[in-house]
């Protein structure tokens, strides 16, 4: 095994071999009783302009077994490492017909890679084209203003992580993480996903790791058919019997729903088979674009520019004297707003960087809380509460340019773009627009609180010249499939909902995790095929 030691500061610009020798030295543990040591996680410090440094977590394998668990013991910035390796239970009983994924975002991704890797050769139905030709569509979509609606931002091959910043962060602590890091590492990303605290691919890294795992995924007998979208299935005794799409009706030993947050179609096919949906709180809101530099200069002041720094990264929360949540959510350093319609018709932004995070501005999402007392209690009441104002938005515009102001035009009633201290990077142009002709009064009234809110706390907040572009609607799922704790929905014991559309994701991470849970119960109830 191995010792996770945490807390050990170094300054900026240390080398690897002294942030060991801190944690050596703070363990107070010889050199001679180590077998292998490595920096485990790093996060930046910037509290303190004057004192900023980075705060490490230290792996160290010692010779002595015994002495790492005497070390946790008499140590509470020690724990024992947690090993990436999945050992699945697997039953003896067998069931005819192939376990059939419905989405190839990283829920339906991670669960055929882990079916695909103990023998059971998935087939996984992805509604979008394979990453490439997605990448064409949509490129074209943001050139032209035509969408196909079944390959752009949301759907497709990877899902809608793979136009993002390929953000790896997560609330859970759950062991899976670390294979999940580790598997995006052997298929492409790059290294320091396993030691940052806050790790990204990239949009434009991520899209080959995409194609590895694919590849790796039909090697070990699994197959993905694209543009051939779930069209229907059979239930016979409280089991999926079989599936339909443009392959034809199959024999199906189990279907997993893994599709993304934006599949109204795959939600609204559920709803007609008899499994329960139930409307959950999402957010709505808008992009908030500064330049880099600005970002930079709130965070680091005089330091901003450091190389040995990473680019800016925030995160802000405020509560509303009524108790809604106004947050920043998705944030994108040196990135781009991107058009994210999935349905003609509709304005939908989202943010998107690459690796290298170089862009000349940074964007995040700033959005309201709102919940089925909002929008109502019905099943697609929520979906539908986001599709109007993405309905609205087009409409305003007559096209797919985005509606857009200044946060000062925003906070004063007078939307304006002269005075922007950005220039707009969403490829469909923006024009100027009071955003409260577009959302209902209690989503801007929380905005326009939160925003002031903001700039109190940073720097880069109260700039007026800031550049508000709307709608984001596609923060998370409107939807919830209840599951038991066998990670079945109630219309079938074969059933497995997952992932971020399921309502029981928020992000790449948590949605991988999610979709190997679904494989590991499908190994649970019956052998590989």
């Amino acid at each position: 095994m191995a010792v996770i030691a945490s807390g050990i500061k170094a300054p900026v610009g240390a080398e690897a071999g002294e942030v060991i020798a801190a944690a050596l030295k703070k363990l107070r543990i010889p050199p001679s009783a180590v077998a292998a040591a490595d920096i485990h996680k790093t996060s930046l410090d910037a509290r303190k302009r004057g004192s900023m440094h980075f705060v490490h977590s230290v792996c160290l394998e010692l010779k002595d077994p015994a002495l790492e668990k005497k070390l946790c013991g008499r140590d509470s910035s020690c724990r024992m490492a947690v090993s990436a390796d999945i050992s699945p239970v697997i039953s003896p009983k067998k069931r005819g017909g192939r376990t059939v994924i419905a989405g190839f975002g990283p829920a339906g991704m991670f669960c055929a890679l882990m079916l695909a890797q103990y023998g059971y050769r998935p087939l996984v139905l992805e509604k979008g084209a394979d990453v490439d030709t997605r990448t064409d569509k949509t490129r074209r979509f943001w050139e032209t203003g035509e969408l196909d609606e079944n390959s752009n931002v949301q759907f497709g091959e990877g899902g809608a992580g793979t136009f993002s910043d390929g953000k790896l962060t997560t609330r859970i602590s759950d062991p899976k993480c670390r294979y999940v890091l580790e598997t995006f590492v052997k298929f492409g990303a790059d290294r320091s996903v396993l030691t940052k605290a806050k790790p990204h691919i990239g949009t434009d890294v991520l899209r080959t790791v995409v194609k590895n795992i694919r590849e790796e995924i039909k090697r070990l007998g699994g197959e993905i058919a694209f543009e051939t979208p779930l069209t229907g299935f059979s239930i016979q005794n409280n089991s999926v019997r079989s599936v339909k799409s443009g392959r034809g009706e199959e024999e199906c030993a189990s279907l997993v729903i893994a599709c993304g947050h934006s599949a109204g179609d795959t939600f609204r096919l559920l709803h007609g088979r008899g499994v329960t949906l139930e409307p959950k709180p999402f957010s709505v809101g808008a992009r908030i674009e500064h330049t880099r530099e600005s970002v930079d200069r709130a965070l680091y002041g005089e330091h901003a520019g450091n190389p040995l720094l990473p680019v800016g990264e925030y995160q802000l929360s405020h509560h509303t004297a009524d108790g809604r949540g106004v947050y920043t959510f998705c944030m994108c350093p040196g990135g781009v707003v991107v058009p994210a319609a999935s349905e003609k018709g509709g304005i939908v932004t989202n943010g998107m960087s690459e690796f290298a995070r170089d862009g000349r501005n940074s964007n995040a999402a700033v959005v309201v809380s709102v919940s089925p007392d909002d929008f109502g209690h019905g099943a697609f009441d929520g979906f539908d509460f986001a599709k109007n104002i993405e309905r609205a938005a087009y409409r305003a515009m007559n096209g797919y340019t985005a509606p857009a102001t200044t946060v000062g035009g925003f906070l004063s009633g007078q939307p304006t773009l002269k005075g922007a201290s950005v220039t707009p990077t969403y490829a469909c142009g923006v024009r100027e627009q009071e955003l409260r002709d577009i959302f209902p009064a209690f989503v801007t009234d929380a905005l326009a609180e939160g925003l002031q809110a903001f700039s109190r706390k940073m720097a880069c907040y109260a700039d007026m010249g800031a550049l508000l572009t709307a709608p984001e609607t596609r923060t998370s799922s409107p939807i919830r499939l209840p599951r038991s704790e066998l990670g079945t929905a109630s219309a079938a014991d074969n059933l497995y909902p997952c992932g971020e559309g399921a309502g029981y994701a928020g992000g790449i991470m948590s949605a991988a995790v999610d979709g190997i849970r679904a494989a590991l119960a499908i190994m649970s109830q019956y052998s590989p095929c």
